[in-house]
């Protein structure tokens, strides 16, 4: 049975390598670490698909050493114990060249189970490459991150997808044998969500589903191909993150029902439950804000007690959550407020503080004036003194634009009274 395609163009070079430019381009802080032949202990984060199992087995072939690999879905403490003694006993040990030890979706394993990896890199008796979908601010224990850096991948762009495709054309056997048109890509593009090996897979469905030598692709036969095989839910890929934002757009939707439908799919496939709370927490700020402030405190208190509770009572939680941030009052103000205010200063840069905003610890700094012409709020009437605090290049520029919701409808009051004469509210 031949291999899928994703693993038969599988890259063994930077030089193969699509995407992540970043890191291994040219001028790629992983193409000057190989070159010098220093390699740290290191954790890959990205979305599914982006080349994360594949470049570790790159950077593993490229600088010659041995290469040992685990799953967290399936692997223990004594896999992990197996895994180290013989990476203990390979002829790298204490060179320069030390064995990698690979571990997939390290944010599956638990406290004990990282604890367990401490002392091998700490020693140095293995270089640790992790991969994970998953933040591994909250998902790593500090000890371990401590000792890694951390390499950030970013899901493929239309170029990448598009790159990738021709690379398989040109380079895949099997596809060599067919006659294969890209009259339209646009539907495997938007299919893929920006995930290499979702793509391909996708691809050679529908490959496969057609009888003919000679096939053309088109966004309708895409659509009507995978429409006829969409697969149950899997965790660990294809449906992972569809599901997941089918899940959130019904909350932001207000529609409990298909939240609690679309949960129970998660729940259903063995999704992590933390992973659920966690999108939770961000839905309740960028979707109701501060349209309903208690939900963000909701979200938060679910996050913390499913990571106690765990399976099965946490659908209990993680229903409870749902329901009530999709019939919460919803406001996206503040995420839109935090992404003009990032777009302005990439586009102004560093402004100069106003002096009477800074801060004076020293005899000299107070000389200079700073800090001098500030009015301490509270000294005045309703605890509120008129006065600039934005750089002179931005004053009365409104980043914060409150929602029609009840709660927002007051604050946009407040912020009348306040600064009628400065900000057009």
């Amino acid at each position: 049975m031949d291999a899928p395609l994703a693993e038969r163009i599988r890259p063994r070079t930077l030089e193969q390598y699509v995407s992540q430019s970043h890191l291994v381009g040219e001028v790629g802080i992983l193409t000057n670490q190989l070159k010098m032949g220093f390699i740290p202990s290191m954790i890959f984060w990205g979305p599914p698909g982006t080349g994360k199992t594949t470049l570790a087995q790159i950077i593993a072939q490229q600088s010659e050493r041995p290469f040992f690999s685990l799953s967290a879905i399936n692997a223990g403490v004594k896999d992990i114990r197996e895994v180290i003694d013989k990476a203990k006993a390979s002829p790298g040990l204490f060179t320069a060249k030390n064995p990698i030890l690979f571990i997939d979706e390290i944010h599956r394993f638990s406290k004990s189970q990282q604890d367990s990896l401490l002392g091998a890199v700490e020693k140095g008796w293995v270089t640790l490459i992790g991969a994970t979908t998953e933040n591994p601010s909250f998902e790593v224990i500090p000890a371990l991150l401590s000792r890694c850096q951390v390499y950030v991948l970013n899901a493929f762009t239309k170029q990448d997808l598009n790159d990738l495709l021709q690379r398989a054309l040109k380079e895949d056997k099997i596809l060599q044998t067919k006659d294969i048109e890209l009259q339209q890509t646009e539907a495997l593009f938007r299919l893929s969500g920006g995930d290499g090996r979702k793509l391909l897979n996708t691809f050679e469905l529908i490959i496969n589903s057609t009888a003919n030598n000679k096939i053309t692709i088109t966004d309708e036969l895409v659509m009507r191909i995978v429409q006829k095989n969409t697969v149950l839910y899997d965790k660990t890929g294809e449906q992972h993150y569809d599901i997941i934002s089918a899940f959130i757009k019904s909350i932001r939707g207000s529609d409990p029902n298909a939240a609690v439908y679309w949960l129970a799919r998660m729940i259903e496939g063995g999704e992590d439950v933390k992973f659920i709370a966690r999108r939770l927490v961000i839905a309740a700020s960028e979707d109701i804000g501060n349209a309903n402030p208690t939900a963000l405190i909701m979200a938060t208190s679910t996050f913390q007690a499913v990571s106690v509770i765990g399976n099965p009572e946490s659908r209990i939680l993680l229903s409870q959550c749902a329901v009530y941030l999709a019939t919460s009052a919803k406001s996206n103000s503040t995420y839109l407020a935090i992404g003009k205010a990032q777009q302005i200063v990439k586009q102004t840069g560093d402004l100069s503080i106003p002096i009477h905003l800074r801060n004076a610890p020293t005899k000299l700094m107070k000389e200079l004036g700073y800090g001098q012409q500030y009015q301490y709020s509270h000294d005045y009437a309703d605890n509120f003194a008129y006065q600039e605090f934005l750089p002179e290049e931005l004053s009365g520029t409104i980043f914060y634009e409150p929602g029609q919701n009840q709660r927002e409808n007051s604050t946009r009051e407040f912020l009348k009274t306040r600064w009628s004469l400065k900000y057009k509210y």
